[in-house]
This record gives C-alpha cells, sequence and structure tokens, in this order.
C-alpha cells in the first residue's frame, strides 16, 4: 500500500478468540452502553426539567453527561457490531469519524472538568462572588469554549493524521481508531509533524492538569476554614464526585498512554482502552447521584411523574379514553 487512498478500511482489534467469547463481548458493552443512556439520560432529563437544578454546577454537568452519552456511542456501537457478526473491519471514513469524534468530545470532556473545578472554586473560595462570576452568560460562554476548544482540536489531529502516507497494513491493533496506532502504520517522516501536535496537546493537557490541581489547594484550605462541621461536610460533598471524576479520567488516560511498553500487549491493550474510553460515561452518572441529595430528589421525583403518568395512561386505556401526554 503505497498510500492513505488505497486503504479503503482498517482492520481493528478482534474482541476474542472464540464465538462464545465474541457474544460475551457483545452483551457485555450492550449492558454498559444501556447503563450510560439511562444514567446520563436521567441527568439530562433531571437538570433539564427541574427548576432548582438550574445552576453553574448541573448547567456543566448536563454538558458532561452529553459528552459522555457521544463519546461512548462513537466506539462501543462499532466493536458490537464486529463482536456480533464476527468481523474486524471498519471503513477509512469511519476510521476518521471515530478518530475526529472521539477526540472532539474527549478533549472537550477535559477542558470542561477543568471549568468544573473552577466553578467549586469559586463557589466556595468565592461565594459572594459567585452570582458575578458565574452567571448565565459566562457559563454558556465557558461550555461554549469547551466544544469549540474539542472541536478545533479533533479538526487539526484528524486532518493531519488521515493526511499521511500508510504503507504497513491496515491492521489498527485496537478496538476502535486511535491517533498512536494509526501513526504506527504510516512510513514518512510527516508522522513527526502529527507527533508535534500531540506533545502540544499533552503540555495543555498537563496545564488543565495543573489547574484542577491548584484548585483543589485552595478549596481544600478554604474548607479547613470553615468552622461548621456541617458546612465543610457539605462544600466537600459538593466536591467529592468531581474529585473522583476526574481522578478516574486522568488515571486510566495516564496507564493507557504512558505504561512500560514491556507490558504492553494486546489483551491488556483492549482492557485498558475500555477503561478510558466505554468505562467513564457509564460511572460517571453514578458517582455524581452517590453523594448528591438535590440530584437524587430530582431523579426521584422525574421517575415518579413518569411512573404515575404510565399508570394514568394505562388506566384511561382500560376504560377506552385516550392517553393525554
Amino acid at each position: 500500500m503505497s498510500n492513505g487512498s488505497s486503504i479503503t478500511h482498517f482492520l481493528l482489534l478482534p474482541s476474542a478468540d472464540t464465538r462464545e467469547l465474541q457474544l460475551w463481548h457483545f452483551w457485555l458493552f450492550l449492558g454498559i452502553s444501556l447503563a450510560a443512556l439511562l444514567g446520563n439520560g436521567l441527568i439530562i432529563t433531571s437538570t433539564a426539567c427541574d427548576q432548582h437544578l438550574h445552576t453553574p454546577m448541573y448547567f456543566f454537568l448536563l454538558n458532561l453527561s452529553l459528552l459522555d452519552l457521544g463519546c461512548i456511542s462513537t466506539t462501543v456501537p462499532k466493536s458490537m457490531a464486529n463482536s456480533l457478526w464476527d468481523s474486524r473491519a471498519i471503513s477509512y471514513t469511519g476510521c476518521a469519524a471515530q478518530v475526529f469524534f472521539f477526540l472532539f468530545l474527549i478533549t472537550a470532556e477535559f477542558a470542561l472538568l477543568t471549568i468544573m473545578s473552577y466553578d467549586r472554586y469559586v463557589a466556595i473560595c468565592k461565594p459572594l462572588h459567585y452570582g458575578s462570576l458565574l452567571g448565565s452568560r459566562a457559563c454558556v460562554h465557558m461550555a461554549a469554549a469547551a466544544w469549540g476548544t474539542g472541536f478545533l482540536t479533533a479538526l487539526l489531529h484528524a486532518a493531519s493524521t488521515f493526511s499521511l502516507p500508510l504503507c504497513r497494513g491496515n491492521a489498527a491493533e485496537q478496538f476502535f481508531c486511535e491517533i498512536p496506532k494509526l501513526l504506527k502504520l504510516s512510513c514518512s517522516h510527516s508522522y513527526l509533524r502529527e507527533v508535534g501536535l500531540l506533545v502540544v496537546s499533552a503540555l495543555i493537557a498537563i496545564g488543565c492538569f495543573v489547574f484542577i490541581v491548584g484548585s483543589y489547594v485552595q478549596i481544600s484550605r478554604a474548607m479547613l476554614s470553615i468552622p461548621s462541621e456541617q458546612g465543610c461536610h457539605k462544600a466537600f460533598s459538593t466536591c467529592l464526585p468531581h474529585l473522583a471524576v476526574v481522578s478516574l479520567f486522568i488515571t486510566t488516560v495516564i496507564f493507557a498512554y504512558l505504561k512500560p511498553p514491556s507490558i504492553s500487549s494486546p489483551s491488556l491493550d483492549l482492557v485498558v482502552s475500555v477503561l478510558y474510553s466505554v468505562v467513564p460515561p457509564a460511572v460517571n452518572p453514578l458517582i455524581y447521584s452517590l453523594r448528591n441529595q438535590e440530584l437524587k430528589d430530582a431523579v426521584r421525583k422525574l421517575m415518579t411523574g413518569c411512573f404515575s403518568a404510565v399508570i394514568h395512561c394505562l388506566l384511561s386505556s382500560a376504560k377506552g379514553s385516550q392517553c393525554r401526554s
């Protein structure tokens, strides 16, 4: 293969060697996808419908749930289809779309997590200025900046990667298309351009990480000065879910890309890639709902309303009348 234009498809990493394990892989990914859809869907609906949750923290949480849904929808369906139909192939266009959308969503998510750390910093360290620093317009601008950053980053990386000549086969060696695996297929020194972009992106990510750490250092100092134990506990409860989500996100990504080559193997690469690309979107809603009473109440209210509407509809149908929404 002389260049990328002669490649019509890529071969993804097989999920398993036997048919039974392939089906187990399909049902596992289906369960994780449904859990992510249910959890994030409940957060999005509850946050949008409950007036008590129309605050900056929950506005950013709504955006995070949207990104999580998009992220898991980018990689998992194709892997499930390949497991079900015993295939490894993904089209060249489909691979480019996966690279673009996954980078778009994962970059926007990390940018949003950085913004959410600033939200917690202002709420705890500068509560009197919370309304002025995080008004509705400012929140919209910050969320738009996170989405825009993800879009521009993904556009640059995808355009750079898929402009490279690929002459080392078409085996991507991953269950979805990602840039480090595709760069191994290049036979041109032009790949150094994409490596340079990756280094710049990594430096920006490190800057965001330092900002998050700095925010929580200031938050910790402010919490120690709170005289009331109940007030300190309440402040800690609002920070713990975000801190847990950030920790899960960063640790899985760092292990995926910085693990020693000596312990690298196709099976381990598959498990690690699942940990940072599939598990967080399904786990994040659970993390945010465990210690958040307001969100629990909103979800309970939503589910109770839906259940009541279904019962009313069934009773109306039994009486021969039409249901009203």
